[in-house]
């Protein structure tokens, strides 16, 4: 199935991407509260928590962007990652990738491509060859 306007599909899917990056990073900013009283929380952990929680969201606001997507996929792997500090983490933070990787399995379905850009068919092309 083929989105019939993919510069719209691709704008709602980068959107939803953005959303989706900056949930991560409120989620990952709970996790020093969560690790304080049990594990303790040295300046190493809270430096690389604040660290990821930021480059998450700044990493929503270059969803627009061709590399946006690059970038956000990169990013599931350290915020797995979090489940070394507390357990949950592996819970919450793989139903995040889960749902990432769902994000890009519809944007694949929709846009014919995970991370290329949005192609969109010209009126002329009778061979409906695909225009960035």
């Amino acid at each position: 199935m083929r989105a019939t306007d993919p510069v719209r599909a691709g704008r709602a899917l980068g959107g939803a991407a953005a959303a989706i990056l900056v949930l991560e990073g409120i989620a990952v900013l709970f996790v020093p509260r969560g690790i304080a009283p049990t594990e303790g929380l040295g300046a190493f952990r809270l430096t690389v928590l604040l660290v990821l929680a930021l480059l998450l969201v700044l990493a929503s606001g270059i969803q627009r962007r061709e590399r946006g997507l690059v970038i956000g996929t990169a990013l599931q792997v350290p915020l797995l990652a979090t489940g070394l500090m507390t357990g949950a983490m592996w819970f919450v933070g793989g139903a995040f990738v889960l749902i990432w990787l769902y994000l890009l399995q519809i944007r694949k379905e929709l846009l014919g491509s995970m991370f290329g850009p949005v192609t969109v068919p010209g009126p002329d092309d009778a061979d409906g060859a695909a225009t960035t």
